[in-house]
């Protein structure tokens, strides 16, 4: 069984209380909820937070939430700290992030399609790239693939670099991926890759997902052609709402 935890921190840096933003009626966590309910393959849907305010929220609307710790470094040791308040056994977590209200539920059943036969230890969706200035942003994350769909690595930059190609012209000479930040783990991998301490990769590039390559955990791509739509600061509502168009 799989399990979909959504992490929401309420002290949001760059968008203080932007859990609790109303989107046309309804707020953003509200939203994520709902589109994760969807989803055909989660068995479970759980908000997981450590302010009462969200919590409360979540309970109000008919969601489920359970309160974690105020001091976890990622969203990946606050699932961690939410599964260990299940009551049921699941298998695999799904990390939703919990500032795409308008998240696909589609890519949450392409992510738990890798999950079938319980070998998978990690996975993680991407999307190729038909943009050059997508390979020249350092806040999109590319990622190289070996030949069974695993992740080799995952960086900032552009890679593999091509020699002798005019790098405005790299995408149409080479498949290159972008990393869509959703992550499934296997629970037992979960618990065992919150227990690691961070890494030089990871320390190097700010990713947290190099953590676990650079101790032997392998993490399966799955491809998805659905455009991921973040809120990170009060400016993108309104430039997410036009890029979707109306929502109900």
């Amino acid at each position: 069984m799989i399990a979909g935890i959504i992490p929401a921190r309420y002290a949001s840096t760059r968008f203080p209380g932007k859990p609790l933003l109303d989107i046309k009626g309804k707020t953003m966590i509200q939203r994520v909820y709902e589109q994760a309910k969807k989803s055909k393959s989660l068995h479970k849907v759980v908000v997981a937070t450590d302010d009462q305010r969200i919590f409360d929220h979540v309970i109000y609307f008919g969601g489920e939430a359970v309160m974690t710790g105020a001091n976890h470094p990622s969203g990946t040791d606050r699932c961690w700290d939410a599964f260990k308040q299940l009551k049921e056994a699941y298998q695999y977590v799904i990390n939703i992030q919990g500032d795409e209200p308008f998240i696909d539920p589609s890519q949450i059943d392409t992510l738990a399609s890798l999950l079938q036969d319980g070998t998978t230890e990690l996975a993680t969706l991407m999307i190729p790239v038909n943009d050059p200035a997508y390979l020249s942003d350092t806040g999109e994350v590319k990622i190289v693939l070996n030949d069974k769909m695993e992740a080799l690595y995952f960086s900032r930059a552009a890679i593999p670099f091509l020699k002798g190609i005019d790098p405005k012209d790299w995408y149409k000479h080479h498949n290159y991926f972008r990393h869509v930040g959703m992550y499934a783990y296997r629970s037992d991998v979960l618990k065992k890759i919150t227990q690691l301490p961070v890494s030089i990769l990871e320390r190097a590039e700010s990713l947290e997902q190099l953590r676990w390559l650079e101790n032997g955990f392998k993490i399966k791509c799955a491809v998805t052609h659905h455009e991921s739509h973040c809120i990170d600061i009060p400016e993108d509502v309104d430039r997410v709402l036009k890029l979707i168009g109306e929502i109900s």
